[in-house]
């Protein structure tokens, strides 16, 4: 038969989805001629995101195949806005599933890889062909936790799972964001759309860092709330279970029959499976890798830090990788004070009893007539895409940067992120100053001098023009836009971001230790820290403690949980020992793929 065509559907929500995508191309495509197939990129995700696969042969296509989680910042959701964007996306799926099965028709597609976009299965299954589902996590999932009576600022209040409460005062930003609990009536509906789509997958490789896949294994089913205890804000230990064996130890839901078709007359579905997959992440640059010191001296010198802070044994290095925040300064003058509050926050009230939830299977998908379409949010506020073809829209991440030559200064910048610009814009905020004068301590952002930062994503258009007077804080530098992460992960002692796959990946892979600050309604989080309790080290950092600039201490404490570790790596990466580990797995799982659906149209074709 012919080279094999593969459509890959990519979620637009993010770059990790965009970045793992475009590291499994890089595999497909580095295949033997023999077993090389074509493969387009689908996506809402900007064009340069997918630069690296984009070299190789891959075929690049915009389009809007998934309705997005609305994020007035880079740790908080907007329940309500987010149910809005979903019921527009769900009306028109119709009018997009017609579109995607002509384009895969056109192209000869003889399979469809999907991360995350459950339009990608659905469309396959209406053209007559195969899909496999390669992701950690799936959106139906993500859209029913958006009903959980868990508020996003009772867990944010505090990194100790067990001080959780069900209510509690709010905080400014929920005063301006309203944290309901979607009902179930409302969500479950629209949720049933999503799953009947991810049901429609033939293939699931499921990546390291994953949650329950509700679409495959019959246990655990829907609604995602039920996974969670919710005076723990983790996984029952049944459903940590369930996901440490592969293949599931129960039965897997029945294939869904292709749609009939004049291209492909005779049908036929392939035994649904699920297959471990590697973790698949972007590796460090070889020609000049970021574990040798001359590597590391070239990368660092880039960023603007002087040659007498390159040598690791001497100097640390925290990277803040956030994108796109205010740094203010604080209200004293150092940044590395070693005074501290001793002062313990108050603990939230557990309820008396933990809420009742229904497991169950979902309603079967029914037309939305009676939904009105969602009117435009506020364009001051959010936007109402998270992409276009050229750039790709985080909230709290920077604009897409097009690479290229450029002259690099470092410019001025103050020491913490206080409301986005955007919500100060819509609500004629005047942020008050995060630290009163009568406050006992001042914020410790670095453990002591032996450390410096690097901030990356800083957008110079959202630093605060009161601040730039005070200029950066001792010991931090700003990394330029087009920065190359997984280098630069790979420098760091200790990373400070938002939980999502490719930071968390990265850090896996790169043994660097990852202090995170939590996205509470994302339920993907949860298998994302096991994962890190499992081959990395995370310490969760409160969003109170993060916009007050505190960091120091659970910096200190990643980094000696994971010091043994990371000198490990770096001594073995620069002795050449298991750097070639994961393009070696990578493209193990290329064959798997392209073999699976070379036998399925085999198979096909000789009945």
């Amino acid at each position: 038969m012919p080279p094999l065509c593969f459509a890959y559907y990519c979620s637009g929500h993010g770059y990790g989805h965009a970045t793992r995508v475009s590291a499994f191309v890089c595999h497909l495509l580095n295949l033997p001629s023999t077993e090389r197939p074509t493969v387009y990129i689908t996506s809402s995700a900007p064009k340069h995101v997918f630069s690296d696969s984009i070299a190789l042969g891959a075929l690049y296509r915009y389009a809007e195949i998934d309705p997005v989680i609305v994020q007035p910042l880079a740790y908080r959701v907007d329940r309500q806005k987010s149910v809005d964007v979903l019921k527009s996306f769900i009306s028109r799926k119709n009018t997009i599933l017609e579109t995607e099965r002509r384009w895969l028709n056109e192209i000869g597609a003889h399979a469809v890889l999907s991360d995350a976009a459950f339009m990608g299965c659905l469309s396959a299954n209406a053209s007559g062909i195969p899909s496999v589902l390669i992701t950690n996590f799936t959106f139906d999932s993500v859209y029913s936790y958006l009903a959980t009576p868990l508020l996003q600022v009772d867990l944010e209040a505090s990194s100790q799972p067990d001080h959780l409460t069900l209510a509690t005062p709010k905080d400014n930003l929920t005063a301006l964001v309203p944290d309901i609990p979607v009902p179930s009536a409302e969500i479950d509906p629209l949720v049933a759309h999503i799953y009947e789509g991810y049901r429609c997958a033939d293939l699931l490789f499921l990546l390291p860092g994953c949650i329950p896949i509700p679409s495959f294994p019959i246990y655990p089913s829907l609604p995602a709330p039920s996974w969670v205890n919710p005076y723990t804000n983790s996984f029952h230990s049944d459903i940590i279970e369930s996901l440490s064996r592969l293949p599931p130890p129960c039965a897997l839901h029945p294939s869904i029959p292709l749609q009939p078709s004049s291209l492909y007359p005779r049908r036929g579905n392939p035994t649904r499976s699920v297959v471990a997959a590697p973790l698949l992440v972007r590796p460090p640059s070889t020609t000049y890798s970021p574990y040798t010191p001359e590597g590391r001296a070239r990368l660092l010198s880039t960023i603007g830090v002087p040659s007498e802070l390159h040598d690791p044994t001497r100097t640390k290095v925290l990277i803040v990788s956030f994108g796109g925040q205010v740094f203010r300064a604080p209200s004293r003058p150092s940044s590395r004070s070693q005074s501290r509050s001793n002062t313990p926050s108050p603990s939230p009230t557990v309820p008396s009893s933990p809420p009742s939830f229904c497991v169950g299977s979902l309603p079967t998908p029914q037309p939305l007539k009676p939904y009105p379409a969602a009117p435009p949010p506020p364009t001051t506020l959010i936007p109402p895409r998270l992409a276009t073809p050229s750039h790709i829209w985080i909230p709290g991440a920077p604009p897409a940067h097009k690479r290229g030559p450029s002259a690099f200064s470092v410019p001025d910048l103050a020491t913490i992120p206080p409301t986005p610009d955007a919500l100060k814009t819509a609500f004629n905020i005047t942020p008050p100053s995060l630290l009163d004068e009568a406050d006992p301590f001042d914020p410790q952002l670095l453990p002591d001098e032996s450390w410096i930062a690097i901030v990356c994503g800083a957008s110079k258009d959202k630093w605060s023009e009161d601040d730039k007077a005070t200029g950066l804080p001792d010991g931090f530098y700003v990394a330029p836009r087009d920065v190359y992460m997984p280098d630069l992960t790979a420098v760091g002692d200790a990373l400070l971001g938002k939980l999502g796959y490719g930071t968390v990946s990265e850090c896996v892979d790169a043994c660097t230790p990852f202090v995170y600050v939590s996205r509470p309604l994302f339920i993907e989080e949860h298998g994302l820290r096991l994962l890190l309790d499992r081959e990395g080290v995370g310490i969760e950092l409160s969003r109170q403690s993060y916009e007050a600039g505190d960091w120091a201490v659970a910096v200190e404490e990643a980094y000696v949980r994971g010091r043994e570790a990371k000198e490990t790596k770096r001594a073995n990466a620069q002795a050449g020992i298991g750097m070639d580990d994961k393009r070696k797995e990578g493209l193990n799982m290329a064959r798997k793929v392209v073999a699976w659906t070379h036998d399925w149209w085999t198979v096909k074709v000789a009945n």
